[in-house]
């Protein structure tokens, strides 16, 4: 999408709309990066303060889906927008649907750390849930980055990234197995590493469709469900 031309109409407030969701998206985002960073944080130093807050970070979150949400209907039933104004809308739309499902996982995440101070922490897995942990905090940020900037080729990293984390998750759920068939009486502390693990590749997976939306929203093209190789072919189209 040519900035240049976006969100100039002869409606000031038709701009003002536009820039408002936009910047309540971002701000939906640098909450749900931040019950990101802090779900992990308190996994790893079992900080069941620090979970606890995740959890009740989580209302706020839900709050700005509905609010972003409502202003996506109320520009659609007032404005009527086309062309590259409804790609922004529909993106923004669906963006905030998967952040608001980051939150969801965030919790999850944070619900385990409360489960593992508790019970005492597990044997094995902190180093794949810090890696891949990582990993995914840098999906996240990237594919809002993208969003902000209007980066169809960064979206395309971040879709690359998801391939690298489903394959690190793979490799860290047959370690752990391995290692619960080897020592049973550890078995429900590791499941708590395993579930968070699962929310974390779930969360790269939400980041992979935020960027999905960024290609739609510059590129006017529906990227869902098709390779790598063909979304870069599409993306350096003219």
């Amino acid at each position: 999408m040519d900035r240049m031309h976006f969100g100039q109409h002869s409606s000031s407030q038709f701009n003002e709309a536009l820039e408002s969701i936009r910047n309540h998206l971002m701000e939906m985002g640098g909450l749900v990066e931040k019950q990101v960073v802090d779900a992990l944080e308190a996994l790893l130093r079992a900080d069941s303060g620090l979970a606890e807050k995740v959890l009740q970070t989580e209302e706020k979150v839900d709050q700005q889906e509905i609010q972003i949400d409502e202003e996506c209907a109320r520009v659609l039933a007032l404005r009527h927008p086309a062309a590259s104004d409804l790609r922004l809308i529909i993106a923004v739309s669906k963006a905030v649907s998967d952040l608001e499902r980051i939150g969801d996982e965030s919790a999850k995440i944070a619900a385990m750390a409360l489960q593992l101070a508790e019970e005492g922490e597990s044997p094995r897995g902190y180093v794949e849930v810090r890696h891949i942990g990582n990993h995914v905090r840098n999906m996240l940020r990237d594919t809002l980055d993208a969003f902000a900037r209007f980066d169809a080729d960064k979206a395309v990293e971040v879709a690359a990234e998801d391939t690298e984390v489903d394959m690190e998750y793979r490799s860290a759920m047959r370690a752990l197995v391995t290692f619960m068939m080897e020592d049973p009486r550890a078995i429900s502390r590791v499941l708590n590493i395993i579930w968070s693990l699962r929310a974390l590749e779930r969360i790269g997976d939400h980041a992979r469709n935020i960027g999905e939306q960024v290609i739609f929203l510059v590129k006017g093209t529906d990227v869902r469900h098709i390779s790598i190789d063909q979304m870069e072919k599409e993306v350096k189209k003219p």
